[in-house]
Formats: C-alpha cells, sequence, structure tokens
C-alpha cells in the first residue's frame, strides 16, 4: 500500500509533475495504441512518425506561444493571419528583392516583432481586450496577405526550404541508421538521468527528503524507454529522412520557454497576472510589461511557424495559416490550460497538440472524411474541457483541481501581501 502512494505522491504528482499532466500523456498513449491497431500497425511506422511530426511542427510552435498568452488571460485569434503575411513577404523578398535566405529569416521574424509590438500597444497601453485586437489583426492582416501576393503562390529557394522540409544529415558509418538521430537521442537520454538526480540532489540540499530511489528509477526507465523508441523510429526512416530541421527548432524552443515560464521571475509574473492581475500588480509585477510581451512573443513565434510551413510546402500561398489559430488554441486547452488563466505548462501545450495531431492523422490513415475529423476534434476538446468542469462541479476528481491544489501547497505568498480577497489567488498563479 505504501508503494502505491509513494507512486501517486512522487510519480504522479509533485512539484515535476501533476495529473492534468500525465492524464494527457496517457490520454495520447490510448489514442496511439488504438490507432496502431486499427490501422494495423501504421501508425507507428518510421514513415509515418517522421510525416506526422513534419507536418505538425508549425501548430506546436503556435502552441507554445499561445499557451502563454492564454495563461496570462488573453487570447490570440491573429496568429495564423500573422503566419500567411509573414511568409508572403519572406518569400516575395527572396524571390523579387534577392534577399539570401538567412538574411530573409531575420527579416520575418523581425516582421513578426513589428507586428506583435503593433498588437501588443493596443492590449496592454490602450486597453483594448485582446480578443478586438487580433479579431481585428485576423481580418487586417489576411488582407494583407492577399493584396500582396495578389492571391498568387511564390516559390522559395532550395536553401530556405531545409528549416520546413529538412533532416539530420547522415554521418559516420553505415549503421542501418541515422547517426546524428541516434546521437540526438542518446543525448536526450543522459539529460533525463543527471536531471532526475539532479532534482534528488538539490533535494537533499534543501533538507527534504527525496522520492524513494525505485521510483526515481521508474520514472528514468519510462522517460529514456519512450526515447530510445522514438529515436529508433526516427533515425530507421528511409535514406534521405530522419529527424526534421523543424524538430530540432521545436526542441530548442520548448526547452528554452519551458526554463523561462519555470525559472525566471518574467515567467512567473505571466503566471501570477493570469491567475489574478490586481493581486499581482499589488505585488509589483508590472501588468503593462507581461501584456505585451505575451502579444509580442506570440506574434515572434507566428512569423516563424509562417516561414517553416512556407519552407515545407516550397511556397507561399493565399491559403497559408487558415484555421491555424483554433488548432494551437485546442492544443493548449486539451494540454491542461485553465480557461480563466494563470494554469498551464509547455510541455502541456505539446502533449495536448500531440494528441490532436495523432487523432487526426489516425484518422486519415483509416480514411475517415475531412468533414467528420474535423466534427470529431471539436468533440474532442469540448469533452476535454467540459468532463473535468463537471466532475470540479460535482466535488469528484478533477484533474485541473488537483492541479490547482498542489499549487496551492507549494507556492509561497507574494512579497507584498495583498488584501485578503486576492491573497489566495495569487498564491496559485505561479507554475508547478
Amino acid at each position: 500500500m505504501s508503494r502505491i502512494k509513494d507512486l501517486q505522491k512522487n510519480l504522479f504528482g509533485g512539484t515535476t509533475s501533476n495529473a492534468r499532466q500525465f492524464g494527457m500523456i496517457f490520454t495520447l498513449v490510448a489514442i496511439v495504441v488504438l490507432f496502431q491497431i486499427l490501422t494495423d500497425g501504421l501508425t507507428l511506422r518510421s514513415d509515418n512518425l517522421i510525416a506526422l511530426f513534419n507536418q505538425n511542427s508549425y501548430i506546436l510552435i503556435l502552441a507554445i506561444g499561445m499557451l502563454m498568452v492564454i495563461v496570462a488571460g488573453h487570447i490570440d485569434l491573429s496568429v495564423g493571419s500573422i503566419a500567411a503575411f509573414t511568409g508572403i513577404l519572406v518569400a516575395k523578398s527572396m524571390a523579387e528583392w534577392s534577399l539570401p535566405w538567412p538574411v530573409a529569416i531575420l527579416f520575418g521574424l523581425a516582421i513578426g516583432a513589428i507586428i506583435g509590438a503593433w498588437q501588443g500597444f493596443w492590449v496592454a497601453y490602450v486597453g483594448v481586450p485582446a480578443f478586438i485586437v487580433t479579431l481585428a489583426g485576423m481580418l487586417l492582416f489576411r488582407g494583407g496577405n492577399q493584396f500582396i501576393g495578389n492571391a498568387n503562390t511564390i516559390a522559395v529557394p532550395e536553401g530556405f526550404r531545409v528549416i520546413g522540409s529538412g533532416f539530420l544529415p547522415e554521418v559516420g558509418p553505415n549503421t542501418g541508421y541515422n547517426n546524428l538521430t541516434l546521437l540526438l537521442g542518446l543525448a536526450a537520454c543522459v539529460a533525463v538521468v543527471w536531471r532526475e538526480f539532479q532534482a534528488r540532489k538539490t533535494r537533499r540540499d534543501m533538507d527534504a527528503e527525496p522520492a524513494p530511489m525505485w521510483i526515481s528509477v521508474l520514472r528514468m526507465a519510462v522517460m529514456v524507454g519512450v526515447i530510445v523508441f522514438a529515436s529508433l523510429r526516427f533515425a530507421s526512416g528511409r535514406v534521405g529522412t530522419s529527424f526534421p530541421v523543424s524538430g530540432i527548432i521545436l526542441v530548442a524552443l520548448v526547452l528554452a520557454y519551458s526554463f523561462y515560464t519555470r525559472n525566471t521571475a518574467g515567467g512567473r509574473h505571466i503566471y501570477a497576472v493570469g491567475g489574478n492581475s490586481r493581486a499581482a500588480e499589488l505585488s509589483g509585477v508590472k501588468l503593462k510589461r507581461v501584456n505585451f510581451f505575451v502579444m509580442m512573443n506570440m506574434a515572434v513565434l507566428a512569423a516563424l511557424a509562417g516561414m517553416i510551413f512556407v519552407a515545407r510546402s516550397a511556397a507561399s500561398g493565399p491559403q497559408d495559416g487558415n484555421g491555424w489559430e483554433l488548432d494551437a488554441i485546442a492544443a493548449v486547452f486539451i494540454g491542461g490550460a485553465a480557461v480563466s488563466g494563470g494554469i498551464g505548462t509547455i510541455s502541456g501545450s505539446i502533449v495536448g497538440g500531440l494528441v490532436m495531431a495523432v487523432l487526426n492523422n489516425g484518422l486519415q490513415l483509416l480514411g475517415v472524411g475531412t468533414d467528420r475529423v474535423q466534427i470529431i476534434k471539436g468533440l474532442v476538446l469540448l469533452l476535454a474541457v467540459a468532463l473535468d468542469v463537471y466532475n470540479k462541479k460535482q466535488g469528484k476528481f478533477s484533474i485541473i483541481g488537483s492541479l490547482t491544489r498542489s499549487m496551492r501547497r507549494e507556492t509561497p505568498a507574494p512579497p507584498t501581501a495583498p488584501p485578503d480577497a486576492d491573497r489566495e489567488t495569487a498564491r496559485t498563479a505561479v507554475p508547478s
């Protein structure tokens, strides 16, 4: 019995995980297993996994930025249009202005920053709700894409396509696998083991009792097993394919933004604003600065996602970006973000995005029509949130409620104590 309690407390809870996130991981695994059976093994074939990851990397990048926007208590409906607008300008800059493709990428990121500053100004300093600002942006930049491109497609050069359709190159001896992908997987395994032992060391240094060793070993075994399996799948694809370059970009962004949101004052301020903006302001958080940052950051990531999609498609077109904002928002909410803000994780949003990606891919492999795919995806999003809200109202197990209680236990009071009515909310506004 004690071992079961240790498992629940240390493997599925605590400061490094929560029931919501692990629940979505189990959901993802269940969906993968289901489609693996229904498609007679096609789901986990190397070529399908590579294609699935390559086709959805730009949506997962959008989910990173959208998570921060939603955690801060806003919504962004313009990301698809910003991606399309940036894509057409970058394609045009290379085709007609003869910009080298590395310079064109920087140009695209600068466009995203300018657009983000524009929308962030209206949200943070004028006080227009983000829903209205980004709805206007959706119309404005969609029209801009069609006006600049004259509703035509514009091809991009071969070098630029690497960021969207490139793979890790073949190097070293012929092992039957892509050696760089294997090395990447090995590095990830080492990182998992190192992080686990560092966490144990940190808890001992703080005079806190670490998790039982068997829990740590089990956690490392599960993570390493998943990484090894994925590495072998990606590394064993047909010659010329391996882990996508867009995947490298995504992994780098996940690591960077996870560190930022968990370990920096700026990241924790975003959660504080989303949890209770009044209490956060009384604690010294600069609300305008936080709101400006999340909107600007979202636009930059949308510009990057747009360039990756154009690179993968080899051309920019007038229909680029349609519906992307809905996929990104769905990924964030399925991944455990609270509708009211203040709760959510980068890793949870990635898992939520993968749930939608695997669901979409599996249904396509089964020959389900696009119309029914959209219906099913909509129902999954609705049920994922409605079930948790219902359980919470009924006083039953609620994954979001479980997460909130975990945060309340672990988070200290803010530096400047806000009024009593706001103090408890301020404590729940920091990520686990």
